[in-house]
């Protein structure tokens, strides 16, 4: 019988190890915020750009984790992933850019980039922005409500397989390329950015960095539990059956358009929280994030840690990222070429990728 990866898992470690395994990446965690707010002159003290860029990585673990549920459980390959996350990203930049108020470069109640384009007058979709509430609804529902849309007319004429990863890619195209125009309200290639405060705290100070990196921990932590306990229900079985024989599980009288639904709409809604999480750590937000290029990424992110683990998909997004950070400064020339031979290394070598070698540990132990 099949064994899951995570009893795989404990068994090559043993289920000590893997909870104080466990329990110091969650301490590590912890502690980083804890020693930014150090005085600088302390030996222990963790910049500003170390906290952000942990605080990204931590965003796109939980895109790979959220697309290790559709791609890795379900067997949906989606190459639009990246759509989901910046919709997500741009619900909250709408709430920084009305937090801005007079404090822009235009003095005026409009964000600066209408200003510039002369508009008068706020667009009806960017009403009730200025509440965080109405904002954090919007991160939520506008990623969900898409999703909703396409997964529903997608599933329910059957469309799977690479034709599935092609349409989700021409939507974060035309996504992107309709958020590139400067009249749809957005800030066109520019985005948004120069964000002033969150709920009337200054967004560069020490203190606001650490809670919202404290939050991004904290969904990290609540998209793997939640992940983990669903994947090990009979709702996880049945999505693991649609990956491996749909057809029969239709044939056992289960309809999958339901079960397919479900964990598409709740990936896409996990990856617009982490975008919302993402902005206002980094400070930016534009139509580059619904690249394709971006969304190719996340799957080259799940496939690097090992798909259909939950734990892998965030060690892919952390190595990988890591590694981006390093390759664009030192050899930026290089990135994508290291990227595409990665990607083949893996599929070649590692099939189930680096978790393959802790569970392949485990088998022969």
């Amino acid at each position: 019988m099949h064994q899951p990866y995570s009893q795989r898992l404990i068994g090559a470690l043993g289920p000590a190890q893997a909870r104080l395994l466990g329990g110091l990446a969650l301490a590590s965690l912890v502690a980083l915020p804890i020693m930014h707010l150090l005085p600088e002159s302390h030996a222990l003290h963790v910049s500003a750009y170390t906290l952000t860029l942990a605080g990204k990585i931590l965003c796109y673990a939980i895109v790979a984790l959220a697309m290790d549920l559709v791609w890795g459980y379900t067997g949906l390959l989606s190459l639009g992933h990246g759509l989901f996350f910046a919709l997500g990203g741009y619900g909250m930049g709408m709430y920084l850019m009305r937090q801005i108020g007079r404090d822009g470069n235009y003095q005026s109640d409009l964000p600066d980039f209408m200003v510039f384009l002369d508009w008068k007058t706020l667009p009806w979709y960017w009403q009730g922005t200025d509440s965080f509430v109405w904002s954090m609804l919007l991160v939520v529902l506008v990623p969900g409500l898409l999703a909703l849309g396409f997964g529903w007319l997608a599933f329910r004429s059957r469309i799977k397989g690479v034709y599935f990863s092609i349409m989700t890619q021409a939507l974060t195209f035309a996504a992107m390329l309709l958020f590139f125009r400067n009249e749809t309200g957005f800030g066109g290639n520019n985005g948004f950015t120069d964000f002033k405060r969150i709920l009337g705290f200054p967004v560069a100070a020490p203190a606001t960095r650490a809670v919202l990196f404290l939050l991004t921990v904290l969904l990290l932590v609540l998209a793997l539990y939640g992940g983990w306990k669903l994947t090990r229900s009979k709702f996880g079985r049945i999505l693991t059956a649609v990956r491996d024989a749909e057809s029969r599980l239709m044939f056992c009288g289960y309809n999958p358009l339901g079960y397919k639904l479900f964990i598409w709409v709740l990936s896409a809604v996990i990856c617009g929280v982490a975008g919302a999480l993402y902005v206002p750590q980094v400070g930016i937000i534009n139509p580059s994030e619904m690249s394709p290029g971006n969304s190719i990424e996340i799957a080259i992110w799940v496939a690097v840690g090992g798909r259909g683990t939950l734990i892998g998909p965030l060690l892919g997004a952390g190595l990988i990222n890591l590694a981006k950070s390093w390759f664009t400064v030192a050899f930026p020339e290089y990135w994508l070429f290291f990227l595409g031979f990665l990607f083949i290394a893996v599929t070649l070598f590692l099939p189930r990728g680096v978790m393959g070698l802790l569970t392949r540990k485990g088998a022969s132990t």
